[in-house]
């Protein structure tokens, strides 16, 4: 049975015979949040969700990958941490949380790709990430568990060898990655964007971050160019390629999730129109005339 907010608070010594409020945070999609006042000091409290093990989610990786983030100066400290509840209490932002429409801001892309640094030259994660063997851990789920998914997602599974030898062709050095950059997790302070939420976090393609979050961003040709140069120093064609190919994997990736989430997830969201969403978005780049161009280029010595 998942811990309530109530016996967090009374679990944190630190925070007893002291004035608390609690207020339920919303927003996830995943966990519960809640921001936690004690005697006037604002903290974060993540309680995870139900069967979050389908999700494949590792909370001693998140763990890990959190304190590293926060370690690197790109993630909000780790204060308290209550592992028998994988429940985590960090220190609490004072900023804005970003939405689609400010992330497209003119110098976005670049303060993006300037915060993604900072976090990629960190601690390593404890795990790897790769969304072509989270794609296949995602369908047996779906299979054991009579998981509704888009009619036509198996029609199009054959594509996914392709896009994997065609960014394996040009191999970059993996590097400790968030991996799940919607636009909500950024929270902007005014001198820096932070980054928050490691529940998918491990090493990784850096490409496949910058194409996930560009996707998640709904960002245009030239955001992905502005945050291709702002990241390697110049926007290369092979560079651009693989961050479009992952784009596309990250939305076969997450079509997967938000199915699962339909059928196991207690939250009041509506996850099967998540899903339909990105599926409905991964087709249109793979029917896309750019799709052939992206699978050539993508191994391409520029």
């Amino acid at each position: 049975m998942t811990i309530t907010i109530e016996e967090v608070v009374q679990k944190i010594d630190d925070w007893r015979n002291k004035q608390v409020e609690i207020q339920e945070m919303t927003g996830g999609l995943t966990n519960k949040n809640f921001s936690v006042s004690v005697e006037g000091q604002p903290f974060f409290v993540r309680i995870p969700g139900a069967s979050t093990d389908l999700l494949a989610i590792d909370r001693d990786n998140e763990y890990h990958s959190s304190k590293a983030a926060a370690a690197a100066g790109i993630g909000p400290q780790v204060l308290y941490h209550l592992p028998d509840h994988k429940v985590m209490v960090l220190e609490f932002i004072d900023g804005e949380t970003m939405s689609i429409e400010t992330l497209g801001a003119p110098g976005m892309p670049t303060r993006i790709a300037q915060s993604l640094k900072k976090l990629h030259a960190g601690a390593k994660c404890l795990n790897e990430f790769n969304m072509f063997r989270l794609v296949e851990f995602y369908l047996d789920i779906v299979e054991k568990h009579q998981v509704r998914i888009p009619d036509d997602y198996r029609d199009r599974m054959s594509i996914l060898s392709r896009i994997e030898a065609s960014v394996q062709k040009k191999s970059l050095a993996s590097v400790p990655c968030n991996n799940d950059l919607l636009a909500e997790n950024y929270i902007d302070d005014g001198q820096m964007l932070w980054l928050i939420d490691y529940e998918y976090s491990g090493n990784n393609d850096p490409c496949f971050e910058l194409g996930n979050t560009c996707q998640e961003q709904q960002y245009n040709e030239d955001q992905y160019a502005e945050i291709c140069a702002a990241y390697f120093g110049e926007t290369q064609r092979s560079l651009l390629a693989r961050m479009y190919l992952y784009s596309i994997m990250s939305d076969f990736g997450w079509t997967l999730w938000g199915s699962i989430q339909n059928k196991i997830s207690q939250l009041d969201f509506d996850f099967w129109e998540y899903a339909v969403g990105r599926w409905e978005r991964a087709l249109g780049m793979l029917d896309s005339n750019e799709f052939p161009k992206w699978l050539e280029d993508a191994g391409r010595e520029d």
